[in-house]
């Protein structure tokens, strides 16, 4: 492989490349000077293991020797569940990188194995298409528009590259720790498949996302004051995977009965504080309100409109979410 996914985007305007200064993400460096394209690079010291002080300067020392500003954000996360949070904290930190300096896209450095690695993964779970392409070249997280440039190279041409250009790079030892779920799939079973049918595994993945792009009506969300609605996909699949979506963008994972619940339309109560309300050519999902005495008045509008009760005490306090409300429903 030598070819980046999306050279005509990544030459849009300027991209943050978000950087460990792992293999992967060293590979994706230097390509992305290779092609010269115009680049920043970020990247987010957790503090959890001795080199990561070593590293923070290396990405500091790597950025000046090539003229790119290099933004460091450092944190530290007790607690459990760490691999979720450090995901949010990045995330949060890459936003702000994104508004404040106006950068076209994010690059993050997922290649061909931690695309198989995530399908295995996600098929162990009883997930579908949708959820088992988690990982995607051209993808949106909480508005930010993400590139996969390395997604169709694998683990060992990465290493060849380094190798052959005698690029030095960092070894993230905590990779051989199997007490890591994705590190015993990666060991066990996707390492192996990939050195033997690397290009049947990669011709695989093209279709899978073409049939995914007809099979899945995408869904987007506007938001109001706490507020979101959107207009209902064709087929409830589509439906539940925009929900789904939804609420991972705002850090909450809807568990399976949750899933299986919202296909059958209604009202529905995800943990004790939001209301997601499906219905007729619309969903909306709002802060649950209970115990709000409402009037007569507004209580027979919302029956007559075929508005949730779930719903209703939210929108009794939301005047301005109800004019919506009559808009989208045609009064």
């Amino acid at each position: 492989m030598s070819e980046l996914l999306h050279l005509d985007l990544l030459k849009e305007g300027k991209v943050l490349l978000a950087f460990s200064g792992g293999v992967d993400s060293t590979a994706l460096f230097h390509l992305l000077l290779e092609h010269t394209i115009s680049f920043d690079i970020a990247h987010v010291n957790y503090h959890t293991r001795s080199s990561s002080n070593t590293e923070e300067q290396s990405a500091i020392d790597l950025a000046q020797k090539h003229n790119i500003q290099c933004h460091i954000h450092s944190c530290r996360l007790g607690g459990a569940n760490f691999e979720h949070r450090a995901r949010e904290e990045r995330y949060r930190f890459f936003g702000y990188l994104m508004k404040k300096y106006g950068y076209t896209y994010l690059l993050t450095a997922h290649q061909l194995n931690d695309r198989l690695e995530w399908l295995m993964m996600q098929m162990c779970r009883g997930s579908g298409l949708p959820e088992i392409l988690g990982i995607r070249s051209h993808d949106t997280r909480e508005g930010i528009e993400i590139l996969r440039p390395l997604l169709e190279w694998d683990r060992e041409s990465i290493e060849a590259y380094l190798h052959i250009q005698n690029i030095p790079h960092h070894i993230d030892e905590s990779n051989a720790d199997e007490r890591y779920t994705r590190n015993a799939f990666r060991h066990r079973y996707s390492a192996p498949m990939m050195r033997e049918y690397r290009d049947a595994i990669r011709r695989s993945f093209r279709y899978l996302e073409e049939d995914n792009e007809t099979l899945i009506e995408p869904i987007n969300f506007t938001l109001l004051n706490g507020f979101a609605y959107a207009q209902n996909p064709k087929n409830i699949r589509s439906l539940v995977y925009g929900i789904d979506t939804f609420f991972k963008n705002i850090g909450y994972l809807l568990s399976q009965h949750d899933k299986e619940a919202l296909k059958r339309g209604g009202e529905h109560l995800i943990a004790r504080h939001t209301v997601v309300s499906i219905e007729g050519n619309y969903t909306f999902i709002a802060p649950y309100e209970s115990n709000v005495i409402m009037d007569k008045g507004f209580k027979e509008e919302c029956r007559k409109l075929k508005v949730g009760s779930k719903l209703r005490g939210y929108l009794y306090g939301s005047p301005e979410t109800m004019r919506l409300i009559r808009q989208l429903k045609g009064d």
